[in-house]
């Protein structure tokens, strides 16, 4: 390379985007996806050691793909050829297996054939690279945005390792923004550039998870700012960044696996009928650009698969839908969109018209079968061949129907339809039911044969909550545990019902329900929580709402001195005495508050009964002494007298009921058990640093084992547990009153 090449080169590179003058140049610099070039990793350790086989790199913009490649050109010692194959075409292969050959020759140095964007090339262009990859003239390492196990030639594939890169989070983002802030010679260090932290949380959050899309609008909120002050600083702000950068980008295209998925995503939302879900994926999909004509035609399919009987006016509902979309167009027909998904979620569901595809498989599978007689056209030849003789008209009949025979005889009994009990259908069912017997009947008569408590959520749970929420049967066991709750006494419309530890609303919003003229009153110690169920409450008329207060259940009679001689027909709640050191007296104070004839059911989920963590183990490999050690430690946690939330269990309630000589009560206990993804964050909670007042469970274990032997149980734990399914068994008493 000469002087002007030189030069020409590091003018280069001084005048290139800042997206591409901070990629990292050496492994240790690389930022995210630990996952695979994290330390101890199969591909750092194949780079550092010279030792590479072909490898394709497949993920979304700006997760470090190319970026990765050249950290392989900079690291190994095999020459570095890339491509790019929006760019190159067979003659450009051609010469660098060409360049590969002869240095190979001639210096004995391999070569490494880097293809971006490789899902570009067409089946020739990958077929041109085959033989050369398969005896080891190049090493390919491709990167593609495209799933390569649709998009590349499955010999290719096979051949190479693929290695899956995950967006960035939102700590990599920030520590990727502040080093090209700092660095002096790539970055903006040399400028004094600053940035106000709200700014950097908007470029954050807006880029998505795309490295290339924060660094192009830092460069440009840098680029675009006059240096202020002495010495002269390039400062930041949240409006100059929110100029730089306004619209967030959306992992989507639409013919890719994005596309698949998402659409996935919404009809399984549907089908499982959650609304908020549904909702979430449909915005996805318009937010990406999406041809809303696409989504109603999945719905209209969705209409007759999945709601079908269940409630046949489902497809109507889409239809007009889909219609007033077409006359009003967007931004209005989000109205409409929004409307079908609503009306599917939450329809009664039935896959019942299946059964025509049963039906098509016996066409495929039984012997041809001729129309029964009486059931074939009698208008030609009923004289010459008694065609429609014995046909019995149901409309002559009692309620339009008359039992007869319309299947062919080889097909008599068989039963494609299976109406489903939900909806309109239940009713069908019932009908088919009866009238499909007096068919069996009416064929016997004509053939004459017969036919977890001790850990504190983390800051940013959603996705955790989300991932539960999916895979265990929460849900359908607190919408059980409600009813039965209401359940337990008399309620009318008039009633008065105090909600205690109200928390999401579970209890309240039912009882707002069930009490159109009676009151409801809900009681939460957590003030996010009141506030929460305050705007959730601001949808309603100012004589609707539920009164909602905050504090705790010894609070409760200053929280109501403002409305003297004010009983409760019932009182719910859902470890409302959890917080309460003295349960006796909580229930004293609720039992206080009952009207005459009132009654309370609380479900109090019982701490000292919740699943041990070892019993998910084997701990042989522990050896016996330590085994058993660490059983002691644990139940020690849950044996701590000093310790108010387990030095109790169902003795203590009963004991707090039975103190209540007046009433007639009882404590019934209900075990039961949920299935539970041990997740890296459930994982970070139990062995991490305690997040409250409370230790930790590694915290409460090195209290009775050594330092090494408490890491010994969390590296078993990990490696047994980690992203497992597990049975997490629980047992919760439910305390009822009936105040006389």
């Amino acid at each position: 390379m000469n002087l002007f090449e030189q030069a020409r080169k590091e003018r280069m590179e001084s005048e290139a985007p800042l997206a591409a003058r901070m990629r990292p140049r050496v492994l240790d610099d690389f930022v995210g996806q630990e996952a695979i070039v994290g330390p101890g990793r199969l591909l750092r350790r194949a780079i550092q050691a010279d030792q590479l086989s072909s490898l394709i790199f497949y993920g979304p913009p700006g997760t470090g793909k190319t970026t990765l490649a050249q950290v392989i050109a900079n690291t190994t010692a095999a020459h570095f050829i890339a491509l790019n194959a929006v760019l190159a075409g067979v003659k450009d292969i051609r010469a660098a297996i060409d360049e590969a050959q002869e240095r190979m020759a001639l210096h004995g140095q391999r070569t490494i054939l880097f293809v971006d964007e490789v899902h570009r090339f067409n089946k020739a262009q990958q077929d041109a690279l085959l033989p050369w990859v398969e005896n080891g003239t190049v090493i390919f390492v491709g990167a593609t945005t495209e799933n390569p196990y649709f998009e590349v030639n499955k010999a290719l594939v096979s051949r190479s390792r693929i290695f899956q890169l995950k967006p960035l989070n939102e700590e990599h983002l920030r520590q990727i923004a502040r080093h090209a802030l700092a660095d002096p010679e790539r970055g903006y260090g040399k400028r004094n550039a600053t940035i106000d932290e709200d700014a950097l949380e908007h470029l954050v959050g807006v880029a998505n998870g795309d490295a290339r899309a924060l660094l192009n609008a830092l460069e440009l909120a840098a680029e675009t700012t006059e240096p202020t002050g002495t010495p002269p600083t390039i400062r930041i702000t949240m409006g100059i960044a929110e100029e730089s950068i306004q619209r967030r980008a959306v992992l989507y295209d639409k013919e890719g696996d994005y596309h698949f998925d998402t659409i996935s995503a919404y009809i399984k939302s549907l089908r499982g009928s959650d609304p908020d879900a549904a909702l979430y994926w449909l915005a996805k999909m318009i937010y990406a650009g999406e041809d809303p004509r696409f989504v109603f035609r999945r719905m209209l399919i969705f209409a007759g698969e999945d709601v079908g009987m269940a409630d046949p006016q489902a497809i109507q509902v889409v239809t007009a839908c889909a219609a007033a979309f077409d006359r009003v167009g967007l931004p209005e027909g989000n109205f409409h969109l929004a409307h079908a998904t609503i009306y599917l979620a939450t329809a009664d569901k039935s896959n019942s018209v299946m059964a025509f595809f049963d039906a098509l498989d016996a066409i495929r599978k039984e012997p041809e079968s001729d129309v029964p007689n009486h059931l074939r056209d009698a208008n030609r030849d009923k004289e010459g061949f008694g065609h429609g003789e014995g046909y019995l008209y149901p409309h002559a009949y009692r309620e339009h129907w008359i039992a007869q025979q319309y299947l062919p005889d080889a097909m008599q009994g068989k039963v494609f339809y299976q109406p489903s009990a939900q909806g309109d259908e239940a009713r069908v069912q019932r009908q088919v039911t009866r009238r499909r017997e007096a068919q069996l009947a009416a064929m016997v008569d004509q053939t004459g044969a017969p036919p977890e408590i001790l850990t504190f959520s983390p800051q940013d749970t959603a996705r955790d909550r989300w991932l539960q929420r999916t895979i265990s049967n929460a849900g359908v066991e607190l919408a059980a545990l409600r009813d039965r709750l209401l359940a337990t006494g008399p309620l009318h419309r008039h009633s008065v019902l105090l909600d205690v530890n109200a928390a999401s609303g579970l209890l309240t919003w039912e009882a707002v329900r069930r009490l159109p003229e009676g009151g409801v009153y809900c009681l939460t110690p957590d003030p996010a929580d009141a506030q929460a169920l305050l705007q959730q409450a601001a949808a309603l008329s100012a004589v609707e709402r539920p009164r909602i207060l905050q504090g705790d259940v010894e609070d409760l009679p200053g929280l109501l001195h403002g409305e003297p001689g004010l009983r409760f027909d019932g009182i719910v709640g859902r470890n409302a005495l959890l917080r309460s050191p003295d349960k006796g007296a909580a229930l004293a104070q609720l039992r206080a508050l009952l009207a005459d004839g009132g009654w309370l059911a609380l479900a109090e989920r019982i701490p000292r009964h919740t699943q041990r963590i070892y019993a998910l183990l084997d701990l042989a490999s522990l050896g016996d002494d330590l085994a058993e050690r660490y059983r002691a430690a644990e139940e020690a946690i849950y044996g701590d007298g000093n310790d108010d939330l387990v030095n109790w269990d169902e003795d203590t309630l009963r004991a707090a009921v039975a103190s209540l000589a007046a009433d007639r009560g009882d404590v019934e206990l209900l075990d039961g058990a949920m299935e539970l993804q041990v997740t890296p964050l459930l994982l970070a909670r139990w062995f991490g640093p305690a997040l409250g007042e409370r230790p930790s469970y590694a915290q409460r274990l090195v209290e009775k084992l050594a330092k090494e032997e408490a890491d010994a149980v969390e590296s078993l734990v990990r490696r047994q547990l980690l992203q497992q399914r597990v049975q997490w068994h629980s047992r919760t008493a439910l305390v009822t009153l009936h105040h006389s």
